[in-house]
This record gives C-alpha cells, sequence and structure tokens, in this order.
C-alpha cells in the first residue's frame, strides 16, 4: 500500500475515464456522497459478487443520492464487456495509468495461492459532500458489502 489515508481527512482529487471515456473527477461530485470501491479485475469471481450486490442495491443508493463508482486497472473496453454481461447500474472508472490507485493507497504487493504478484486490493472509501473520507473498508466480503456501506451512510 502507497498511501495511508485516514478517515477524517480529505480524499484526493482525481480526474479518470469512465467506461464510456467521460472524465469523472471528484471536485465535480462537491454537495454529494461517493462511494468508491476499488476492486481487482473486471469478471473475475469475487469482483461479479461484488458488482451485483452494488447492483442489486443500487435503487437503495440511488434514493439517497449516493454516487457508486467501481474502480480498477481494465480498461475502457473491458469495462464496457462487464458493464454490459451484468447490467450493471453504476459507472466504472478505468485506472488503466494506476493515478488513482495509488493516490488512494489500495495498489500492492497480493499473495494468491502461493503466487506473489502486484495489483489492486479490495477496499471502499466513502466520502461524503465535503470531500473528506467518511470511512475506509480495507477488509471487504464481496457478496455483503453493498449492504454493509448502506449501513455506513446511516451512522
Amino acid at each position: 500500500m502507497v498511501a495511508k489515508l485516514k478517515e477524517g481527512g480529505k480524499a484526493p482529487d482525481f480526474a479518470v475515464p469512465d467506461a464510456e471515456g467521460n472524465i469523472v473527477r471528484l471536485k465535480d461530485l462537491r454537495g454529494k456522497k461517493v462511494v468508491l470501491y476499488f476492486y481487482p479485475k473486471d469478471d473475475t469471481p469475487g469482483c461479479t459478487k461484488e458488482a451485483c450486490a452494488f447492483r442489486d442495491s443500487f435503487s437503495k443508493f440511488k434514493k439517497r443520492g449516493i454516487e457508486v463508482f467501481g474502480v480498477s486497472l481494465d480498461s475502457e473496453k473491458s469495462h464496457q464487456k462487464f458493464v454490459k454481461k451484468y447490467d450493471l447500474p453504476f459507472r466504472l472508472l478505468a485506472d488503466t495509468e494506476r493515478k488513482l490507485s495509488d493516490a488512494y493507497g489500495t495498489y500492492g504487493e497480493k499473495k494468491f495461492m502461493g503466487r506473489t504478484y502486484m495489483g489492486n486490493h479490495r477496499m471502499t472509501f466513502l466520502i461524503d459532500e465535503k470531500g473528506k473520507i467518511k470511512k475506509i473498508y480495507d477488509k471487504v466480503k464481496p457478496e455483503a458489502h453493498a449492504e454493509e456501506v448502506l449501513a455506513a451512510f446511516n451512522e
């Protein structure tokens, strides 16, 4: 992990394209609650469960005016396929240059089945209307995470 952000601290600004190539900037989202969930890779088992959980709870987020963004190192084209395959109603950010992942400290060494490699850790940041980090999740259970995040906005 690169940056160690803290709850209550300012969320790093960013300008990253979504799956359609539109640039998303955190500063343009001021006044809104934002969920920024980082995940390793499009269309893999855990990431699909997590995306589908956010999809299935999306109407609850929308009703409460909460913007949801999934972030991975995948390309816009990969995101387009993932969105279409699972009918995802929220935007995916294509962090192909790793600027967002580095700024939020989600990129780092990982271990899986005895293999060590570099990649994005599954982490989520809840950002309030003023651009401050309300909550950081660094241990995420993909299936239950969307409901956990919704509950945190009630606190």
